[in-house]
Formats: structure tokens, C-alpha cells, sequence
């Protein structure tokens, strides 16, 4: 596995995955109507990429995971998200968040996740944040949970149509 810091160029590549995730883990946890509805609360967020803050994992050749960190309030989702806060978060009093973690379906279970989470709380640490948070999917949770980050709050809010996607919030303490 090796890590580097992802450009706009990859912002195709960074969809594709997205997308292969998005169709093939996430109906393991929710329903057709929210797999559907997933779309509205993640996608590229291209801030992260511009403050070189998003991290792609390569196994051999092949674009295993991607995710990242930000050192703004937004706490997810991508370009088209309602509700983003874009400001600087001050490491003394706020969280660094963890950001748009995605697996390819085909390196699931192998640590991607695990990696790029250690890889943006010691980005984050090296920053002056002493706690991150982030907006979970269902998918996420448990991975999330095995590294120590505890659950705050559930944000699901209904779509248009009614249909609810679990989005809870997490935290971890950086020691």
C-alpha cells in the first residue's frame, strides 16, 4: 500500500471509485430508496483536494481507497452538499474533520480505511487538533468505532421524498 496527496487530475479517478463504492457497499447497509438518495449528501468535494489535505491508497497499480481530512468546519459531503461551512476551524477549540472515505469494492477488509484514517489524524495532529470528527454513513460505523471513534449524535434529515440516510456524527480524541 502507498499513500499520496491527490490533485484535481484525479478527480476522475476519485468519482469512479466513489461511484463503485457507493453501488456496490452500500445497499449491504441501506435500502434501495437510500442508496439512491446517498448521492445528495457525498460526493467530491474538491476543497480538500485543493488544500491538499485528501489522500488517495494505491495497492500495486490499482486505486484502492481514497479519503481525507479537512481543517475547515464542513463536517461532509461534496461540492453540491447544502449546509457546508467552508471557514478555517482553530485547532485550539474546534475538531479537524475526516472526510470522504471510500474503499473499492475489490480491496474491502484489506485496511485501506484504517490506513487513510491514521493518515489524516496524524495530518491533523501535526496541525495543532487535538479531536476530529466526522460524518458517518452506516457502512462506516463499525470500521470507525474499532478505531476509537465514539458516536455523538445522529444528523439523518429527511430528503425531499421523505427517505432518510444515516449520517451520524463521531469523534475521536487525537492523544
Amino acid at each position: 500500500m502507498h499513500l499520496r496527496i491527490a490533485t484535481r487530475d484525479d478527480i476522475p479517478a476519485i468519482e469512479a471509485l466513489m461511484e463503485a463504492s457507493m453501488t456496490a457497499l452500500l445497499p449491504k447497509f441501506l435500502d434501495e430508496k437510500q442508496v439512491e438518495r446517498s448521492s445528495e449528501s457525498m460526493g467530491v468535494d474538491t476543497l480538500l483536494v485543493d488544500d491538499g489535505t485528501y489522500f488517495l491508497v494505491y495497492v500495486d497499480d490499482a486505486l484502492a481507497g481514497c479519503g481525507g481530512w479537512s481543517r475547515r468546519r464542513t463536517l461532509f459531503g461534496g461540492n453540491h452538499t447544502t449546509g457546508r461551512d467552508d471557514d478555517l476551524a482553530d485547532p485550539a477549540t474546534e475538531p479537524a474533520k475526516i472526510r470522504a472515505m471510500y474503499t473499492h469494492p475489490d480491496f474491502t477488509r484489506r485496511g485501506i480505511g484504517r490506513f487513510l484514517l491514521q493518515a489524516g489524524e496524524d495530518a491533523a495532529r501535526a496541525e495543532g487538533f487535538k479531536t476530529m470528527e466526522m460524518g458517518s454513513t452506516a457502512p462506516g460505523r463499525p470500521l470507525y468505532e474499532a478505531c476509537g471513534y465514539e458516536f455523538i449524535e445522529d444528523l439523518s434529515q429527511p430528503s425531499e421524498d421523505g427517505t432518510i440516510v444515516p449520517i451520524l456524527r463521531m469523534r475521536k480524541a487525537l492523544v
